[in-house]
């Protein structure tokens, strides 16, 4: 049965108290090193730099109440700058200088497309929060495990709440060049299609385009009634919500959850411009229809509000599963310690995981962790300490 954080806590307490009778061994006293792969700078930095902030608050939690055993976590951090072949390079670094036990990250898709493969052949231990499908399979990479959902389910809930809940049927499909943009938008194309949505346009475009004024004629000229952009770019987002405002075109944009962060609203030339924005996001970490954060949320805004982190400026997913991950992997070396092959039976067993941005399990035959039903779509302008309302249409439930 998997540990509660309070019992981790208690555990961890323990083993302090124990530590006063009996030395550990030599070999077990050091710190136990954990790889961390996030994109702090870069065209797609957001995430990473929410994201950090809850694995930093994590890390000096877990320390401050005795590591693990009596070992402390020593992140060894490698910034990926957006870009995957400093990911590649970073990775090496990791591994060749560092004796990681496990590697969180790489944070985005397009770094995760080419460490995932280096990792697996090294037998690495590996957890990410990409999206990207082919980013896990058990088979070809039986030491990764996926704390976040995969594009099918993102897709599916962006492509039902367009089609079957706004009822538009003639979609412009947009994504940046990227690996998870490309990725993405091959992806959920065909789902739209499946559905018997009218893809009226679609096209990958370089995120650092400074007029998409053109590629939003095209899609107004085919007759969009709704556009679905894919891509982490804040400014690449923000130049769509704002090329629609400035064109004076009332259809919905619905898609990735950038669309909804404090550096995507930054950029905004009228605050009214992010009416009518929808991106994913996650019911555990979403107002209800009373205003109010799920008790796990609700206590975890005020243990950020505490230790002075910022959530204006990012995502409360963001920070959530930044924070979550390190517990998940102190619960496992609490259980099994910090040989590879435990760790990833542990992880194979996995049940409910009890997390903020939502519970998390696993099995042998599958590395994707997240639950279906929490996958949602929430009103953009709603944006409070870096969570969101639902969107319209959705139930209590």
């Amino acid at each position: 049965m998997a540990l509660t954080r309070r019992q981790a806590l208690k555990t961890a307490g323990a083993a302090v108290a124990a530590a006063g009778i009996a030395k550990p061994a030599i070999a077990q006293s050091g710190p136990i090193q954990v790889g961390y792969l996030p994109a702090l700078t870069g065209p797609s930095s957001s995430t990473g730099v929410g994201i950090s902030r809850g694995t930093e608050l994590a890390v000096q939690e877990i320390n401050k109440a005795g590591g693990i055993k009596g070992r402390m976590i020593e992140l060894i951090q490698r910034d990926t700058q957006s870009d995957p072949t400093k990911a590649v390079n970073a990775t090496a670094e990791l591994t060749r200088a560092a004796k990681v036990s496990v590697v969180f990250g790489p944070l985005n898709s397009g770094e995760s497309l080419a460490v995932v493969p280096i990792l697996a052949r090294q037998n690495i231990l590996q957890i990410h929060p990409c999206w990207v499908d082919s980013l896990t399979d058990v088979k070809k990479y039986p030491m990764c495990f996926r704390n976040a959902p995969t594009n099918q389910q993102i897709g599916h809930a962006s492509n039902r709440y367009v089609v079957e809940v706004l009822k538009k049927k003639k979609v412009a499909v947009i994504s940046d060049t990227a690996g998870y943009g490309t990725a993405s938008l091959k992806a959920y194309v065909p789902m739209l299609k499946e559905m018997k949505a009218d893809v009226v346009y679609e096209n990958s475009v370089d995120a650092a385009n400074p007029d998409l004024k053109p590629e939003l004629l095209r899609m107004q000229s085919a007759g969009a009634e709704a556009i679905m952009p894919w891509s982490v770019n804040a400014g690449f987002l923000s130049r769509i919500i704002n090329t629609r405002g400035q064109m004076a075109w009332d259809v919905p944009i619905c898609g990735q959850t950038t669309l909804g962060s404090g550096q995507t609203k930054a950029l905004l030339e009228k605050p009214e411009y992010w009416n009518k924005v929808y991106p994913n996001n996650f019911r555990p970490v979403c107002y209800d229809s009373t205003g109010k954060l799920p008790e796990r949320a609700h206590a975890f805004v005020e243990r950020l509000k505490s230790n002075k982190v910022d959530m204006n400026d990012t995502l409360l997913w963001w920070i959530a599963v930044g924070y979550d991950s390190p517990y998940m992997m102190a619960e496992a070396m609490k259980a099994v310690g910090t040989d590879t092959k435990a760790l990833t039976d542990y992880f194979n067993k996995m049940k409910k995981f009890a997390g903020v941005y939502g519970d998390i399990s696993f099995s042998p035959d599958n590395h994707d962790g997240y639950p279906d039903a929490q996958v949602v779509m929430v009103e953009a302008n709603s944006l409070k300490e870096g969570a969101f309302n639902l969107a319209p249409g959705y139930g209590a439930s």
